[in-house]
């Protein structure tokens, strides 16, 4: 009977039935995604497509990291892009609470903000560049209007979404406007105003390289300007792998800060 009994102690437990089936990590996922994007890449390349190598590519990033080229253009295009994101972002929160909160700025605001949407901010570069100059200031607005533009809509419709009940029992309970605004209307909306967000930092680095057309001296964008007259593949490519990756370490540090800030909110 004890050895039966340590017999069963010892066996593993059986799958209960219509359980889940155990998922794979999700960094594993990620990394077989790249290796076989990679493998794919030097398969065409081999192939014949006109496509530099994975290891040309590497060569040519080492050669500009040694001559502090690539770091030197990250960190200007860098610096463009967060100054655009963040300006725009702060921005488009303001006006999102606003036009959400009240219907007078709703009127104001919404007529414009659906037109401007509706034009690119690439198709402003001439304007822009005409009465902005050619510093730093037209690029960083650039920036700043395609990130903007992307926010605001889901920062609004995340005030205007905010279940009505949660708000009348807060009145009920005595609370006013202010505490109703800062307890109940900003934690509910704040899963939308992290989405608009996500996606104001995919529209500022996407305008990067035509924000950096206007008379930019270094940058990622103007590099490979530059070396599309020359026909250089690799430091085009290697322009392309460093936006690319940038612009998903910052997609993943939002993210988390965004899971952070909405803990309480059930996700799969």
């Amino acid at each position: 009977m004890a050895v039966v009994t340590s017999a069963q102690t010892l066996a593993p437990a059986a799958p209960r039935r219509g359980g889940r089936p155990r998922r794979p990590p999700l960094l594993l996922l990620n990394a077989v995604s790249v290796a076989v994007g990679v493998a794919g890449w030097w398969a065409l390349a081999r192939a014949g497509l006109q496509l530099p190598t994975p290891g040309a590519v590497l060569a040519q990033a080492w050669a500009m990291l040694c001559d502090g080229t690539l770091v030197d253009d990250a960190a200007a295009s860098l610096g463009r892009v967060l100054a655009g994101f963040l300006l725009g972002s702060a921005v488009a929160v303001v006006v999102g609470f606003l036009m959400g909160w009240y219907t007078v700025a709703r009127g104001l605001f919404e007529p414009w903000i659906q037109f401007f949407r509706t034009i690119p901010p690439l198709a402003l570069l001439p304007l822009v560049l005409v009465l902005l100059g050619i510093d730093e200031t037209p690029k960083v607005f650039v920036i700043f209007l395609a990130a903007f533009l992307s926010c605001v809509i889901s920062t609004y419709q995340g005030v205007v979404g905010v279940d009505r009940t949660l708000i009348a029992a807060a009145r009920v309970l005595g609370a006013r406007d202010g505490t109703i605004f800062a307890r109940v209307v900003v934690p509910a909306s704040s899963p939308y105003i992290l989405v608009g967000m996500r996606v104001g930092l995919g529209s500022a680095w996407g305008t990067l390289v035509a924000a950096e057309l206007l008379a930019a001296q270094e940058g990622l964008g103007h590099r490979m300007q530059t070396a599309q007259l020359y026909y250089d593949l690799p430091t085009i490519f290697v322009g392309i792998v460093t936006i690319g990756v940038l612009g998903l370490a910052m997609d993943r540090l939002l993210q988390l800060a965004g899971a952070r800030v909405t803990h309480w909110q059930e996700t799969r």
